[in-house]
This record gives C-alpha cells, sequence and structure tokens, in this order.
C-alpha cells in the first residue's frame, strides 16, 4: 500500500467500487497482537534506528556492537513511510514525531541555489560505492516524504523531493532506453556515463544496463505528477514502467540489472519488488491490465524463492538454492505488501504467503526485553559476511523494521480497519 492509504477510504476501493475485499480470514487475536508489535516497533524506529538528527544508522554490527552507515537517504526514508503508516494504524504520536525528525533531515540534504547540482539531494551510498550520489538511494525514500506533507500539510517535504526528481528527469533520464543514470560524484557533478563502482561490472566492457536502471523504484514521477499537476512527470513515469515490463524476465524477475546477477542467477530480495510496487502503481494510475499483469508475474516469482516458514533469503539464485546465512525480513515483509495489494486487486493466489510472511514477522521480533537495546523491538534481518582481515560481521539491519512497520501496517488495515 502507499501514502495514499492516510486518506479515509483507500484508492484502491474507489477505483474499484468499494467492492466487497478479501479477507485473510485472520482469527481476532491478530488485531492486538499486531497493534503491541507495532507499538514496540515504533518505539525501536525512533529511538535506535535513527540518530539525533532523524538519520537511518543503517547496519547494526552484533559483533563489534557498532552501527554503521549505509545508504542513509532511502532507510531513512523508509523509516519515515513505515512510522507513518503505523501512526494510522495506532495514533501514537511518538511515530508522527520521528518521522518528522527523520524528514528533516533528510530535507537537509539538497544541493542549495548556487551549487552545480542545485537542488538536486547529497544521497551518497555509502559503504563498498563510497560517497557517490546513487540515484535509487533517492528513489528508494521518496513516498515517505510525500506521507509526510499529507500527513503535517507541511509541503517542503514533498517539494524537496520533488526537487530531486526533476533533477534525475532533467540530467540523468535516458528516454530512448527508458533508464536513469545512476552514480553523480557529488564533488565535481560528474555523472557516470562508462564506468561502475559495483564490484559484478568489473572486468569486463560497460554496457548501459550497468550505469543506467529504471530506477523506478518509490515511483517517484508518478507521486510528483500527483502532487504538482504536470504531465510530463506522469508519462516519465508510465515510460520506465513500460520499460520495466520489456525488461522483465521470464521469472518474474529483472534478471539485466545489478543487484541481480544473471551471470550467477542471483536473485535480490527487494529489488524486483520495488519495481513491480511502481507498476501498480502504474496500474491505478492507468487502469491498464500490462502492468498489473507484470506485477503478478514478480508476485509469482516471490512466491517460489519464499521458504516453508515464510521468509525470503536476502539471495536466491534461479537454480533453486539460496544463501541460508541471511535471512531477509525487510525483503520477507516487502513481498508481503506486495501480494497484498495483488490481493486487493481481486487476485487470491497470495494468501498463504502473506500469513506466512504474517507470522514470520510477528514471531521474530526481537523481544523488547533483548539485552542488547540496539536489537530490543526491532523485526528480524541477519547478514552475515567477511571482513578482509580475517573478522566477520554479522549484521542486523534497519530497514527489517521499516518494511516490518509497512506490512503490519497494512496488514491490519485490510483486516481489521
Amino acid at each position: 500500500m502507499t501514502h495514499k492509504i492516510l486518506l479515509a477510504i483507500p484508492l484502491f476501493w474507489c477505483l474499484m467500487g468499494c467492492a466487497q475485499k478479501e479477507s485473510l480470514d485472520l482469527d481476532e487475536s491478530y488485531q492486538q497482537k499486531i497493534k503491541v508489535s507495532l507499538n514496540r516497533a515504533i518505539q525501536h524506529a525512533g529511538k535506535v534506528c535513527l540518530d539525533s538528527k532523524g538519520k537511518a544508522k543503517g547496519d547494526y554490527e552484533m559483533i563489534s556492537g557498532e552501527w554503521s552507515e549505509y545508504e542513509p537517504a532511502w532507510h531513512t526514508g523508509q523509516l519515515i513511510q513505515g512510522l507513518l503508516e503505523a501512526y494510522q494504524v495506532t495514533q501514537n504520536h511518538d511515530a508522527l514525531n520521528h518521522a518528522k525528525k527523520g524528514g528533516d533531515w533528510w530535507t537537509s540534504l539538497q544541493f542549495p541555489e548556487g551549487h552545480p547540482l542545485a537542488g538536486y539531494l547529497n544521497a551518497i551510498h555509502g559503504a563498498s560505492v563510497g560517497n557517490l550520489i546513487n540515484t535509487t538511494t533517492i528513489t528508494d525514500g521518496t513516498p515517505g516524504l510525500f506521507d509526510l506533507s499529507a500527513v503535517t500539510g507541511d509541503d517542503n517535504y514533498a517539494e524537496v523531493a520533488s526537487s530531486a526528481g526533476k533533477w534525475i528527469l532533467d540530467n540523468l533520464y535516458l528516454q530512448e532506453h527508458r533508464l536513469s543514470y545512476n552514480i553523480v560524484n557529488p564533488e565535481t557533478g560528474e555523472i557516470w556515463k562508462d564506468k561502475s563502482p559495483h564490484a559484478q561490472h568489473q572486468g569486463h566492457e560497460i554496457t548501459i544496463k550497468q550505469v543506467a536502471r529504471p530506477n523506478a523504484e518509490g515511483y517517484l514521477w508518478k507521486d510528483m505528477f500527483e502532487f504538482t499537476g504536470e504531465e510530463r512527470y506522469k508519462n516519465a513515469f508510465l515510460e520506465v514502467c513500460d520499460g520495466l515490463i520489456a525488461s522483465q524476465s521470464e521469472n518474474g524477475f529483472w534478471m539485466d540489472f545489478e543487484p541481480n546477477d544473471p551471470n550467477t542467477g542471483k536473485i535480490h530480495a527487494r529489488f524486483n519488488t520495488w519495481n513491480a510496487e511502481a507498476l501498480i502503481e502504474a496500474y491505478t494510475l492507468t487502469q491498464n491490465q500490462k502492468y498489473l499483469d507484470a506485477a503478478l508475474k514478480t508476485g509469482h516469482g516471490l512466491a517460489s524463492i519464499q521458504q516453508k516458514n515464510g521468509v525470503i533469503f536476502y539471495l536466491s539464485y534461479t537454480d533453486g538454492s539460496v544463501d541460508n546465512r541471511s535471512p531477509c525480513g525487510s525483503g520477507t515483509s516487502f513481498a508481503g505488501i506486495l501480494w497484498l495489494r495483488l490481493l486487493e486487486l481481486g487476485h487470491t493466489d497470495f494468501k498463504a504467503n502473506i500469513k506466512k510472511a504474517l507470522d514470520f514477522t510477528l514471531n521474530n521480533q526481537f523481544s523488547v526485553e533483548h539485552p542488547d537495546e540496539n536489537l530490543a523491538g526491532g523485526y528480524y534481518e541477519i547478514r552475515q559476511k567477511a571482513k578482509d582481515n580475517g573478522k566477520m560481521k554479522l549484521i542486523y539491519r534497519d530497514i527489517a523494521t521499516a518494511f516490518g512497520l509497512r506490512f503490519l501496517s497494512d496488514v491490519h488495515q485490510h483486516e481489521f480497519q
């Protein structure tokens, strides 16, 4: 569900003539379980995942007990979105206050007038990519900013997000490819058109699909169209979605684009769901069945990699194998969000998948009494990595809680409101 659920009647039910919605057949005990879980996660998100300035902390290294920054702009934006959706369910004003703190930090990233990148956002990726702006790091988080303007009445959040989206369209978009360049150097303003910072792209000739991506994550231009009324944003958004349909692999994923990898068969836990979410937004905007059909392919693809206990691993492969060191709470919750939207659009195939994802999320929330306060109340996600010095990194990621907040809120709104 998108920020449009902040309205009294979800957009979908308006489009469908307020038809009878399909129940998940959850017993009433789930209503209380979800509310208790959300209130615990709100405190974790606001007091642990966001720092004192409102910036997402990123990855918590459980061995060292330290946080390391990772794509803070989109992690913050997703936490804002999750907090606001949880606010609608719980009316816990802490959620709204934490979201505003996050929004104030996010908007502070805007390059000022006079800067070569004026209007754009200094949304550095961090980690292995270094201090380079990643377009996806912006778009992944923007729905939360439009939500925040809708809830608070302060248009600045949406205006800053729209300014960044305008810069992307004016400077990075390649209409003939229906892709946008992904990497910009914030120090020099250089747009990376023939090189990539990603390890899987090294050692061979760079292709357009390695330096430019659909960047449909967060459906930014669609939100900008609804916020500004400017048709060019709608047209660009639908062009990109048409490109998604054209480039979609038979398995429902987008294997040609990083972080998927056609050479190894690697399937990323969230990337494909981002694209399918954008396709559903295109469907709600146009009622064109082709967008829904493509999103359904992704829904079925995700169902094929969900495990019996409900989890989706951070890394799955086209041969059916998985990296079982990487249970991905964010990917599981995000798949649940997509499946629920497809259910609301009349496709009942995914009810069992939603229930399994719901139970996994509820059953694997860290206890509020956990002795490590960096974990207490958060939703479960673990990644294991090896450092160059022979040490291991065992990581909890803040976005597990961001997506968990969204998913449980969506389930509650669907089933009990």
